[in-house]
Order: C-alpha cells, then structure tokens, then sequence
C-alpha cells in the first residue's frame, strides 16, 4: 500500500525526548494535586473528611474512564492531535475545580480532570514507538522518571501553595501550567500515524480477548491495582494524620512527597536487577515490602520518623512492582501495547479509587489503625496470588523466552 510505504517513524530526538517526560511529569500531577489538599477542602465546604476524600476517589475514576475509553483511540488517531485536543479538555476541569462553589461541582470536576488527564498513557507508548530498538529500554525509563517525579512532587508543590494561597489557587496554577505544555507540545513534539485500520468497536472488542486469553496480564493487572490500594490509602489520609496528631498543614503532607523520591531512586535498581534475575523473586520482595511499610505505619501514628522510613519502603515496593508488571505485560505483548496498557493502567486506577475510598471511611470511623490493617490486609492479598500462581507465571515466561 502507498500509505504504508510512504510512512516513517520520526526520530526521537533529545529534545522530544524531554518535552515528553516534562508533559509527562506535569499532567500527572493534575492527578496527585487534591491528595494535600483534603483537610482544607473538608474545612471550606464544612463537609467530612471521608466526603472530602471523594475529590481523590472522583479523579481516580476519571482517569480509569479517560485511559478505558480514550487510549485505545491512539492506535486509530494522530497521537499529537488527540493530545492537543485532550490539553483543552483538561484546562477546562481546572478552571472548574478553582471555581467550585461547592463539594458537588469538585466532584464532577474532579471526575474530569482524571479522565482527561491520560496523555502520560499515551506518551509512554510513543517513546517506546519512536525509540532505537537497541535504546528503547532507556528512554521508556527517562519519560517514567517523569511519571514517578510528578507522582511524589506534586503533593509536595500542592501543600506549599495552598499553604501559602489556598487550596483554589493550586488548580488556577495547574491549568497555566496546561496551557505551556499544550504550546510545547504543539511546537515540539512530532506526529505519530496510527496502524490500526478497523474500527473503535472491534478496538475495544479486542481487549476483552486480551483480558481472557493473557493470564500474565490479568495477575499483573490484579497485583498493580492491590498495590495501588494499597499506595493511595496511606496518601489520602496522610492530611488527616498530620492535622490529628501533629497539628502539621497541607505543606507538611505535601513534604512527605520528597521522602517518597528516596524509595523511588531504588526503582531504577530493581528494574536493573529484573534483567538479571527472576521477576517473580524481585516481585515477591517488592511485594512484602507493601506489607512491612503498613507494619511499620501502624506503629507510628504518633512518630514522624517512623512515618517517614513507612514511605520510603511502601513507594520503593509500589513503583518497583509497577514497573515489573509493565515489563512482563510489554514483553508478552509487543503488538498490542497501547490494548494491553490500558487494560493494566484502568485495573491498576480502579484499585487505586476503591484503596483511597475505602481508606477515608475506614479513618472516619478508626482513625489510623483502620487504614493500617487495610494496608496489610490488601497487600498480603496481593502476595498471596502473587505466590499461588508460582508455577504458572514461571511457565509462562519460560516460553516468552524462548
């Protein structure tokens, strides 16, 4: 066909390179934003604190939808276009949220931020499309540094300005950063032509076949979402901890974000040690690591320094078992990867939204040790089927190798 002859891959340049782990790092945090903001929020609109923490519960959900519905629009659509597009919509729910006059409209707001705010899900992808075969590993990681950078920083940047301005300012600032990275984007980064020829119907129809015939996908899927849980029990109510315990404000629970980059210095090692190693092994370690950081939380709800080794070792044992998860499903799956992306990141935000609301009832009605044994419960959930489907994940990889 002339269209395909015709068609090349664009280089992808250093500076294509950062402008996409930038974007990256910065739509991501449109997620993370409202986490510090909860105690402020709860306060301005005289609501409880498990009603405020339906802002995180809403954004959660919103970006499952966004990725389920529109991610699998880039194998049918110019990857460039469907993001400016998409930069738009995520302005738009902002500006909204700045201007809520009431818990109700946050809400719908929250919701849209999240669904829009997927381009990170969209990026990853095209790095490893655009990327030199021998150099992909390496720049899929760079844009992923970007991803886990706005994860752990935008609390940190969060609870600073609403400290300083209020929590409303957080999101006008947010949507000022939006319209930047739409120019950059618009300026930088190079289109991509989509390879699928069907239509979106038959898209989504060959997800489920994916869903039923990939046992990897399905366990990492189930293992990345109980991890995630996991992760957004404890940030979600980090705010009310602080505020009960330790009189601290938003801009102290927005610090924790830096104690959390330390564990996620190790990721880079772990995902260095995957190559050599057995990732089931590597996976079982991170795993219980999930679990010894609750032990450890339980024991310090009056102690910051025990909170803070809890962080390091809980955001060391999530991103390293995120990015195991994605390493197996990519591998197992190299012609499907914008399918097989969306199926794990929805499972893995859906079990991020159930973490956070189940959390914000539980601390309404036991305070911290509710949330702790939580922790515990789910993550030793996931390491159970981690463990009971051994031999099949170890058979299975055996002859992806192979």
């Amino acid at each position: 066909m002339p269209a395909t002859t015709t068609k090349t891959t664009p280089h992808l340049s250093t500076t294509t390179l950062w402008v996409m782990t930038i974007t990256t790092a910065l739509v991501v945090g449109n997620l993370y934003y409202n986490q510090p903001l909860l105690v402020d929020i709860s306060h301005a609109f005289n609501i409880t604190s498990a009603k405020a923490g339906q802002v995180s519960v809403f954004t959660q959900i919103g970006y499952a939808l966004g990725m389920f519905f529109i991610i699998p629009l880039a194998d049918m659509f110019k990857r460039k276009k469907l993001m400016l597009i998409d930069f738009a919509f995520i302005v738009t729910s902002l500006i909204l949220a700045a201007i809520a006059p009431n818990i109700h409209i946050l809400l719908i707001a929250s919701l849209l931020i999240g669904a829009s705010s997927m381009i990170p899900q969209l990026l990853i992808p095209m790095a490893a499309h655009l990327a030199n075969p021998a150099e992909r590993g390496k720049k899929i990681a760079f844009v992923m540094s970007g991803l886990l950078i706005g994860i752990l920083l935008s609390r940190t940047f969060s609870g600073i300005v609403a400290a300083h301005f209020g929590w409303r300012a957080m999101f006008y600032i947010a949507a000022g950063l939006m319209v930047i990275m739409w120019l950059l984007v618009y300026l930088l980064l190079p289109e991509v032509e989509p390879d699928y020829k069907g239509n979106y119907k038959n898209l989504m129809l060959s997800m489920v076949h994916l869903i039923r015939d990939e046992p990897r996908l399905r366990l990492a899927a189930m293992r990345g979402a109980l991890c995630f849980a996991c992760f957004s029990a404890f940030w979600s109510t980090l705010t009310f901890l602080l505020k009960q315990n330790f009189n601290l404000g938003s801009d102290v629970a927005g610090l924790f974000g830096l104690v959390g980059a330390f564990g996620a210095l190790a990721v880079g090692a772990m995902g260095r040690l995957s190559d050599k190693m057995d990732p089931y092994h590597i996976s079982t370690f991170t795993l219980a690591l999930v679990i010894i950081s609750f032990i450890v939380f339980a024991f310090s709800g009056h102690s910051l320094v025990g909170l803070v080794i809890g962080v390091i070792l809980m955001d060391m044992g999530v991103q390293a078992t995120h990015i195991s998860n994605q390493a197996i499903i990519f591998a197992a799956n190299p012609d499907a990867r914008n399918r097989v992306n969306t199926i794990y990141m929805v499972t893995y935000f859906i079990g991020g939204a159930l973490g956070t609301f189940a959390a914000t009832q539980l601390w309404y009605r036991y305070q911290w040790n509710g949330v702790c044994i939580l922790g515990v419960v789910v993550a030793t959930i996931s390491l159970t089927m981690h463990l009971v489907n051994r031999k099949k994940i170890q058979k299975k990889a055996t002859v992806v190798h192979s």
